[in-house]
């Protein structure tokens, strides 16, 4: 008797994992459950709350810009914060140090690892925007361009933000 229940069991994990794939609705609920996970690290991380911001990743010609504002332009605790995060990404990205974007999105998001080896090649600049701020990459070097704009590509998917991707 108990040789069966182990047999079915181990035979009914598979099926059941197999059933959860083939749900029409898994893929969604993964992707809100991830979503989800990105929005509560990226608060923990920044310092300010996603839900009062608006955040682009923007592909420019020699790299991109990544911006954050307020979304009431009269909370200036979170403007202050948004510059303070972005000057803090600014330094943290020039020394190779891409560990915020790797606990938000719970991987290495692409093109870090070529970021991380040729950053003598990419220049990070902050600039403050009247509601917040933006970090500026930009690069000379064409395959350093690709690893930064997949970077920025895959927060604008993983961030949902409807930026441009091309």
């Amino acid at each position: 008797m108990r040789a069966i229940f182990i047999f079915l069991l181990l035979c009914g994990v598979p099926l059941a994992a197999q059933d959860m794939q083939s749900c029409p609705m898994h893929k969604e609920h993964m992707k809100a459950e991830h979503q989800a996970d990105v929005e509560k690290h990226g608060d923990d991380a920044m310092g300010f709350p996603h839900d009062k911001t608006t955040h682009h990743f923007r592909l420019l010609a020699d790299g991109g810009a990544i911006e954050v504002t307020v979304d009431d332009s009269n909370n200036t605790q979170n403007v202050q914060a948004i510059r303070s995060h972005l000057a803090h990404i600014v330094t943290m990205f020039s020394n190779g140090d891409f560990s915020l974007p790797m606990f938000v999105h719970s991987q290495v998001p692409p093109g870090v690892t070529e970021m991380k080896e040729r950053r003598a090649e990419i220049s990070y600049s902050f600039e403050e925007l009247p509601a917040g701020g933006r970090v500026r990459i930009s690069t000379k070097n064409h395959d350093v361009l690709n690893a930064v704009q997949d970077f920025l590509r895959f927060q604008i998917v993983d961030h949902d933000t409807g930026d441009k991707t091309d």
